[in-house]
């Protein structure tokens, strides 16, 4: 693959950041967004990212619909969606997807990797792990809250590691610093032990990271998720130990004064990604027989609020 035509499926305030590093190195960067008005303002204004990283940068191409890149034929192509988009988003791909095309996973949640490589295969797959918390403004404007370098990025079959080394190196050079790893999904576990528990309780309480980890109470609920995630991500080949728990606590009072996206999701009453993230927990839990109560009621508390709002 010598010259890499990139894409962007989704351009919330994570992707509006990924596409205006991408746009820095490769101003022919097509962006696909479906918010009302984004595409008239995008093109007028570009993107603008302030915060722990800042970019301004124009946009040359903006589509509203994943089918509309069919003529241009990008062959790296980074998905920047919520994972309830996830199965229809992979619908509309398949009248894009030509042989050779990449797809990255920028998702939150554990397992997107595995559902696209059902569709396109293995060798069509990256992910990435991102450590950057960003919030949209508007269309096209987003804030980096924070950016605990590096981002990670891996692939699902050795030989397209230096393929892998190469978009990391485009990345890092915009300024979004980005590694390329042999095991990714070591890196997701790491992330996601935080993520899937702390987007429950942040939505659940409408608090954030730090107000859930200062109150007592919410405090012992999480430390019960982190050894229940721990020991699912143990069952499936990645021991991270328990001296992890202080690791994310560290983490935390970092990052902490920040509410999880999930929280946005149910203020909006939108549909959460719950599946993808204490839902993945519980169902990989199950497929080893491990015990995760504090994860079940976590998850099915999120489910009955979305249920509440969406019928």
């Amino acid at each position: 693959m010598d010259g890499l035509r990139s894409a962007v499926v989704g351009v919330g305030a994570t992707g509006a950041v990924l596409a205006a590093a991408l746009l820095k190195q490769d101003p022919e960067t097509m962006l696909v967004g479906h918010r009302p008005g984004f595409g008239e303002r995008i093109s007028k204004n570009g993107i603008t990212v302030s915060g722990a990283l800042t970019f301004q940068v124009p946009v040359r191409h903006c589509f509203d619909r994943i089918e509309m890149l069919k003529e241009a034929r990008p062959n790296l192509i980074f998905l920047s969606t919520k994972t309830f988009h996830l199965a229809q988003i992979l619908e509309e791909l398949k009248k894009v997807f030509q042989s050779g095309t990449k797809i990255v996973s920028t998702h939150n949640g554990l397992g997107t990797e595995d559902v696209i490589a059902e569709t396109f295969g293995a060798d069509a797959v990256f992910r990435m792990s991102l450590n950057y918390g960003a919030s949209s403004k508007e269309p096209g404007e987003a804030e980096i809250a924070f950016f605990n370098r590096p981002n990670h990025l891996g692939s699902l079959t050795e030989k397209n590691k230096k393929l892998g080394v190469r978009i990391a190196k485009l990345l890092t050079n915009s300024g979004l610093d980005t590694h390329y790893v042999d095991d990714i999904k070591l890196y997701v576990w790491k992330k996601m032990v935080i993520k899937c528990t702390m987007a429950s309780l942040c939505a659940v309480t409408d608090r954030t990271l730090k107000e859930v980890i200062d109150f007592a109470p919410t405090r012992e609920i999480a430390e019960n998720c982190f050894r229940e995630a721990l020991a699912v991500a143990k069952a499936q080949g990645y021991d991270l130990g328990e001296e992890y728990i202080q690791t994310v606590l560290s983490y935390l009072e970092k990052v902490g004064a920040h509410k999880d996206s999930m929280c946005h999701d149910m203020a909006r009453k939108a549909p959460t990604e719950i599946d993808f993230l204490g839902g993945k927990v519980v169902e990989y839990a199950r497929r080893h027989g491990i015990a995760t109560p504090f994860f079940i009621a976590m998850t099915n508390l999120v489910k009955a609020i979305e249920d509440s709002y969406l019928h």
